[in-house]
């Protein structure tokens, strides 16, 4: 999508603090501290239920195998401790929202402004729809501690071009998954920002495949 001056945006700009995060004695990371959201994709579709429109509710299921990584993607966010899951009204993140929700045990919460893009958006069309949701969870987890948004890569997509994402990285992770999204199916991006003045961290923080390596070794 076309970039888009932030500026467009100033108005809905939230307010953040707190520090920097520290480690639990766990050893987990504590993202409680600071304002912490993830972008998450939703998990492994039904490639071939082709009689299903894929940008329109129902569209299509979860295979097994991305009920599975849906369930993977519950842990991380568990070991994130994150507050509040809300999803897109298509199955495909409903499901992956609602198996990662009750991992963490949360109960997931549907936003239709995170829906699959249209054939008729443009990029400003997009994040004119988005940026609410981030501005709402960005403001939801100064109270309540990290926030997870299930969504869909293009919607991801630009929202990281807007929160600074350089287009040189964001073309890598295009061209590295599937389908020129920027993350892998159930994949998470972490956006924290440890003061107003500070630019958004912004880093792929989980992926499906990555979990599994780990467990292995585990």
């Amino acid at each position: 999508p076309p970039e888009i001056a932030f500026s467009e945006f100033h108005g809905q700009r939230p307010l953040y603090s707190g520090g920097l995060p520290r480690a639990h004695e766990t050893g987990k990371v504590n993202l409680t501290m600071i304002p912490t959201i993830y972008l998450v994709r939703h998990a492994t579709p039904d490639w071939s239920r082709t009689d299903l429109v894929y940008h329109l509710p129902p569209g299509p299921p979860l295979t097994p195998q991305g009920e599975a990584e849906a369930a993977k993607l519950g842990d991380f966010l568990h070991d994130m401790a994150v507050s509040h899951i809300f999803n897109s009204p298509l199955v495909r993140c409903q499901r992956t929202a609602e198996i990662a929700a009750a991992v963490v045990g949360l109960t997931a919460q549907e936003d239709t402004r995170l829906a699959e893009i249209r054939p008729d958006e443009k990029g400003k069309d997009i994040l004119t729809r988005v940026w609410p949701v981030w501005v709402h969870a960005s403001e939801l987890c100064l109270a309540s501690g990290p926030v997870a948004l299930v969504t869909h890569g293009g919607p991801i997509a630009v929202l990281l071009a807007e929160l600074g994402v350089d287009a040189k990285q964001l073309a890598h992770y295009k061209a590295t998954f599937d389908r020129s999204n920027p993350l892998p199916p159930a994949g998470a991006w972490r956006a924290v920002r440890a003061s107003p003045d500070a630019p958004w961290s912004l880093e792929l923080a989980f992926t499906p495949e990555a979990h599994q390596a780990r467990a292995w070794f585990v």
